[in-house]
């Protein structure tokens, strides 16, 4: 069928990240490699970054929609906050780190999308400039 009414609490923990991540792409039958979107929800506590280390993206583009908190994104050039109901989009090639401070006083919930969902992410060192 091609709706699906997908409720995250209701979902596993995604896979081994340290965070709490559910991907709602994969409970509507979307493949993790290769499909046309990845979309999955984050929740992070104080201190914790979301999934990936610093990194970036040969081919995907990766949008960061926050539902709650407030979420902070390291770059090159700046740090990012990024507020409720406010999105931050990465094109490809930019490096970023996606995460909740230590200091925050809350945790921070965002929808992660990534289109198309491949694994091509490439790790990146601030000092590689």
């Amino acid at each position: 069928m091609g709706y699906h009414r997908i409720d995250p609490a209701d979902l596993e923990q995604w896979d081994d990240r340290p965070v709490d991540v559910r991907s709602i792409s994969t409970a509507a039958g979307l493949d993790y490699q290769d499909s046309p979107l990845g979309l999955r929800v984050y929740e992070a506590d104080p201190g914790e970054q979301f999934g990936l280390s610093y990194h970036f993206h040969d081919e995907q583009v990766e949008v960061f929609y926050v539902l709650d908190g407030r979420l902070h994104v390291e770059t090159p050039d700046e740090e990012f906050v990024v507020e409720r109901d406010q999105a931050f989009v990465v094109e490809p090639g930019n490096p970023q780190r996606a995460y909740n401070p230590a200091d925050a006083d809350e945790p921070v919930r965002a929808l992660a999308m990534g289109a198309p969902s491949v694994d091509d992410a490439q790790p990146y060192e601030p000092d590689d400039g």
